[in-house]
């Protein structure tokens, strides 16, 4: 009996018809060709079939402890999910309808050895330390003394009168220089 992986996205707010688009374009593929192929696509769907696609690649790693390099796209099928209805005003008290369309992807990854070797490699996000508040608040006056240049002293305490309001045009000053009409 052969393995197959499955997963599904269900509600995904892009039309059926757009999403059959791109999902035409990687049915039969390896993962890894699938993948490069849908991060290259300037369609919204793109980025939508790739995470259902890693999630599927993730369930077989996980689950069924199979190499990423021996799955395929078995089967891809986008259906078409609930639609809202809404309505536009128009002229003259009528109304136009509006349908929001949904769409129900179901991918099936497939075991074959008899895969070629991988054209492309997607490379992995380096994963982020997670860093500490005292190692944040350290970058932060690192950062704060390499950008803050030396000010003389007598141009300090200028800066210091300034901030705390005492001189300078005040309020009244403002009102009263204006023109009078």
């Amino acid at each position: 009996m052969e393995k197959t992986v499955t997963a599904k996205l269900n509600y995904v707010h892009s039309t059926p018809r757009k999403t059959r688009l791109v999902a035409d374009a990687i049915r039969g593929l390896n993962v890894n060709e699938a993948q490069a192929k849908l991060m290259l696509s300037p369609r919204k769907a793109g980025l939508i079939l790739a995470k259902l696609l890693r999630s599927a690649v993730a369930n077989a790693e996980n689950n069924f402890k199979i190499e990423t390099a021996k799955l395929f796209i078995k089967e891809i099928r986008v259906d078409q999910g609930t639609k809202t209805k809404r309505w536009l005003p128009r002229a003259r008290g009528s109304a136009s309808p509006l349908e929001r369309r949904t769409s129900h992807v179901t991918l099936v990854l497939g075991v074959s050895d008899k895969l070629k070797a991988p054209r492309f490699t997607m490379p992995e996000k380096p994963k982020k330390k997670k860093l500490s508040h005292k190692d944040k608040m350290a970058m932060k006056e690192k950062e704060t003394a390499e950008k803050k240049p030396e000010i003389p002293k007598e141009r300090q305490a200028a800066e210091n009168i300034k901030k705390s309001g005492r001189s300078g045009p005040g309020f009244f000053r403002k009102v009263f220089q204006r023109k009078s009409i």
